[in-house]
Formats: structure tokens, sequence, C-alpha cells
């Protein structure tokens, strides 16, 4: 695919460095190109602090090096639509932002920069880690989160073990197991020589970047551990620091609930089918979802549909189990626990979460719009009614597992096999599979 680059398209080089810490990604500037054919036109860049008018990443030194800063300095991330003349910044509030990625500088596709927090999160984040150490509202992020009891027991620490990670907001570490968490450590991909389960090989700063992303949004993890390569339904991780990460870009269900009836039908087959690869794997983990909303999950340019915001699932071992020490929560919150939100929050109890949880949030909140009003009776009529079941929370577990069963019956036939579903076409064809 050819570079969707604008007229003055965008690259981002290294900024200053300061002492100050996780706003974000990097410090950068913008720089704008001559003209759409950078390699046959010489540059002439126009700088500024894109970091600090634009996303407050002027407080980040501890991302140089990272997998999100190499690209962003070698120019393999691109922004297309920004800017114009006079030059111009795109808003600051948005939850992500479209851009092109290549490691080839010949290749590119579609890319998400998203923020792991909204920019009034970060803002509240920032001047509650100050205030835990009495500092001024412009204190030395890193330098407060260095002193903090917890982050010493990292440092100490030669394997990631539950009692580090106790008190940390996220649904995915409410019930880790060792081995999920040296799975964790293992698949890091913002560390040299990956691949063990000991932390030998990471740096103090290492540390401190792995324990803010998981304090602060473990989306960025759960993509690297559970890869789309491996047959997870997942987006291609690109890299991430602090608050933002990049990775393949998708279209929100919300655009697709206007669909044609055979494209809907896709597309809640494929949900209901992803809602059962996470109950029931290979690796014997159950992942749910905490809560779902319409851009939760995402489709990508061949129609093939997977999660595209990973922040609220939990994740639970059912091969090792959970640790025991749930009572010990409350004694381990500190500022990791409260960073956007407040400190009260209580999360279930690992042993409570139903096998339906995910089908119910989903039956009652994405379904519906999508299903509702697209098919001739009597099929609309038994889709309904298979919703209806699916969604019903008092219900036990089998029967809302069976309306699911019985909804995705009802929908394998009412997809077609043609191009407009290039993740599966030709091979429909050929199988009933696909």
């Amino acid at each position: 695919m050819e570079p969707q680059l604008g007229p003055k398209a965008v690259g981002l080089c290294p900024g200053r460095l300061v002492l100050l810490l996780w706003v974000s990604a990097l410090s950068c500037s913008l720089s704008s190109l001559a003209s759409p054919s950078p390699s046959l036109v010489p540059r002439s860049r126009t700088s500024y602090s894109f970091g600090r008018t634009f996303l407050s990443l002027d407080k980040c030194n501890a991302c140089i090096g990272t997998s999100i800063c190499k690209k962003f300095f070698k120019e393999e991330i691109r922004f297309d639509s920004w800017l114009a003349s006079p030059l111009g910044l795109p808003p600051d509030y948005l939850p992500s932002y479209p851009a092109n990625y290549s490691d080839d500088s010949k290749t590119w596709r579609p890319v998400e920069v998203s923020r792991l927090a909204s920019k009034q999160q970060s803002d509240i984040s920032d001047r509650r880690i100050c205030a835990s150490a009495a500092a001024p509202e412009t204190c030395s992020i890193e330098r407060i989160l260095r002193k903090t009891r917890r982050f010493q027991k990292w440092l100490q620490a030669k394997r990631l073990t539950p009692d580090l990670v106790q008190g940390l907001p996220s649904p995915f570490l409410r019930c880790p197991s060792q081995r999920l968490l040296d799975r964790v450590v293992r698949r890091y991909a913002e560390v040299a020589d990956a691949g063990s389960i000991f932390m030998d090989h990471f740096t103090d700063r290492d540390k401190l970047r792995l324990l803010y992303t998981l304090a602060v949004n473990a989306h960025p993890i759960l993509l690297q551990i559970f890869p789309g390569a491996e047959g997870w339904p997942l987006p291609k991780y690109l890299g991430s620091c602090g608050r933002f990460a990049v990775s393949t870009s998708t279209s929100p269900l919300r655009d697709f609930y206007g669909a044609a009836p055979e494209q809907a039908a896709d597309l809640a087959f494929q949900l209901l089918a992803v809602l059962e690869s996470l109950r029931s794997n290979d690796l014997n983990y159950f992942l749910y979802f905490t809560h779902v909303d319409a851009g939760t999950f995402g489709i990508f340019n061949n129609g093939h549909l997977f999660i595209r915001d990973a922040s609220a699932l939990g994740v639970i071992d059912k091969q090792e189990g959970s640790p025991a020490a749930a009572g010990a929560v409350g004694e381990s919150r500190d500022i990791f626990s409260c960073l956007l939100s407040g400190c009260q929050a209580e999360l279930p109890s690992c042993y409570t979460i139903p096998e339906k949880q995910s089908l119910v949030l989903v039956c009652q909140q994405l379904l519906p719009p999508l299903l509702q009003g697209k098919f001739p009776s009597p099929v609309q009529e038994e889709i309904d009614t298979a919703l209806r079941q699916c969604g019903e929370d008092s219900l036990p577990d089998p029967e809302v597992l069976g309306a699911a069963s019985r909804l995705k019956d009802i929908l394998r036939p009412l997809r077609t096999c043609d191009p407009r579903f290039a993740y599966r076409y030709p091979d429909c064809k050929y199988s009933d599979k696909f």
C-alpha cells in the first residue's frame, strides 16, 4: 500500500529531554516534508515542540529507546491529515489518532496512536503523584515514583510475583498467577533479550516502565502476551510507553451498526466466536470483560473482527489458579493504585466471575443495535429471542451459553461468501469452516 501522505505530511524527531516522566511517550518535535515524494525532493523542516503543545510529552525521557520512540525517530510512523497552511495541530482530546506505519519506507499500512488515558485523566494523575509526596504541581514524576515502597520492592525482585502487582487497578491483574506474570516478563517487547522469566536483564528504568504501564492501562501488555500472530483476537502491537500506544488500525464496531444484513450477521457471528475463544483456549486462560462499549471491538479492512481495546479484560488462569492472598489488596494500595481513578474501587473476587459474563454484556449492549430489524420474519424473531436469553444475567451459565450457541447457528447461514469478507474468502467457497 502506498503511504497515505498529504501535501504536507509530518514526521517526528526527538526533542529536548528533561528529567520529568510519564505524561506519555517521548519529547518530540514535529517536522513537515516539502512534498509527498520525500525520496525525490529535499526536505524543508519547520520544527516546533509537538510534544509540549499537543500531547504534553515533555516529561518523558525515560521512554527514550522504546519501540514507539524509535519508530517516531526513524519516521516509520507518519501523520497525514494534521497540517495545512498555516501549520496547525490536531485536537488534543481525541482517544486515538490515525497514522501510517512502514518498516521499509516502501509499503505502508494504517495504524492508530492511542491514548491509554484521557488527557483529563493524565492531568489528574500528574497532580495526584505530586500531591502524594507533598511536592509542587510541576514535580519530577519519575523521581517520586522511584522513591515509592512498591518500586523499591520491584528493584530488588528477580522475578515478577503476585505480591508485586497486588493493589494495581487493572482487571488483568486482579487474579494473577505466577504463570501469567512469567508470560508478561518473557513477552515484554520493550527490553533487550526478551524470553526469560527473570528480570535480570531489566534496567531500573525498564522496571519502572513496565510497572507504570500495568498501573495505567494493561492494553499494550495484553497485545504482547496474547499476540494476533498466535491466533488471539488482538491487533498487532507496534510500541508503547507511558500513556500512548501504537497498534494496527481497526474501525470501531459502532461504525457498522448500519451495515447490510449479511455483514451484520458476519460480525455478530465473529463476535460470539471471539468470546468463545476467550473462554476456552489451548493455554487454559479464561479471559473475560468487566465492561464493553461500541469501541471495544474493531474491524480490519478485510472484514476480520478483533478486540480493539483490551483495557477491560480480566484473566483467570484455569490451569494454575489464582494466588490465595486476596485479602491483602487493601494493604497493597498506593499511588500506583490510584493513578487514573479513585483508590476505593473494589473488584470482584477471582472466584465469582461467571463464564457467561462477557456474553451477557455483549448480548445486552452490542449485538442488539447490530442485529435488530435487519432480517425478515421469522428469522428476526428467532434472533431477538436468542439475544434476550443470551443477555439475561439471572439465567445460569449453561442457559446463557446455550442461547449464544443457538444464535451462532441462526447467524451462520445468513453470512455470505464473497470478496467483501476477504479474511475468509475464497476459502469459504470450499469449506463450511469459513
